[in-house]
């Protein structure tokens, strides 16, 4: 990766963080991040504020979810405002999840258009079937099989999986009635169990997976995993 876009991505990390700590009271202890194609990964750790820690003590992680949740809809808008200037383009999507547990996180950018000229980091076909294979397997566990499954690998130890129409018609009318942050919070940990318990991804890596991070878009039905490897 070239020195501007690394400089680039330097600043951003340090504005990222910075953003955070207003919008929380504490911002976190790293944050980088990562491009490739049409996408920016942040990684952050250390990112508890007192008053999750305590929740989180008590068994009260979805109450942190939900006011997390609430709390990130005001960073991320200010967020697509300063990255739409500094790339020149229009933001997609935006994905964001949380290892309460491990106090990492991972904020997930999509842009209309590739960021980066030329993609730094490719993986072979069969890499990139057998991690399609496993995720659509694991999907179909517990809800159905995408209707589209691609990988995009940011770097040697960062992979995107995005799933396209995983939504079924029950979950539909959850969102319908107004029961999204419920969906979610059910979503997240039923999936993430699935995917750490039944998966198979460190085989196909042939790597020990350090991460798996799940975000949805409802509206759009779609979905963003991202494994981190040690």
């Amino acid at each position: 990766m070239s020195g501007p876009i690394n400089q680039k991505l330097m600043d951003i990390s340090s504005l990222t963080s910075k953003m955070l700590r207003k919008n929380f009271g504490r911002g976190p202890e790293s944050c980088y991040a990562y491009a490739n194609m049409q996408f920016l990964v942040f990684y952050i750790r250390g990112f508890l504020s007192p008053m999750e820690v305590i929740l989180l003590e008590n068994g009260n992680s979805d109450n942190i979810e939900i006011s997390r949740n609430i709390v990130m809809t005001n960073v991320l808008t200010e967020l697509k405002g300063v990255l739409e200037i500094e790339f020149e383009q229009d933001v997609k999507y935006f994905y964001h999840d949380w290892n309460y547990h491990q106090n990492r996180g991972m904020i997930t950018v999509q842009f209309e258009h590739s960021i980066i000229e030329g993609s730094c980091h490719t993986l072979s076909d069969s890499l990139s079937n057998s991690l399609v294979q496993e995720v659509d397997r694991i999907t179909i566990l517990v809800q159905k099989k995408p209707e589209l499954t691609k990988v995009y690998p940011i770097t040697p130890k960062l992979y995107l999986v995005k799933r396209e129409g995983i939504l079924i018609q029950i979950e539909k009318a959850l969102i319908e009635k107004g029961y999204e942050h419920t969906l979610l919070v059910t979503k997240d940990e039923l999936e993430k169990s699935y995917l750490h318990r039944d998966g198979r991804f460190e085989e196909i890596f042939q790597n020990p997976v350090s991460d798996i991070f799940v975000d949805w878009d409802f509206k759009r039905d779609n979905s963003i995993i991202a494994f981190v490897l040690k």
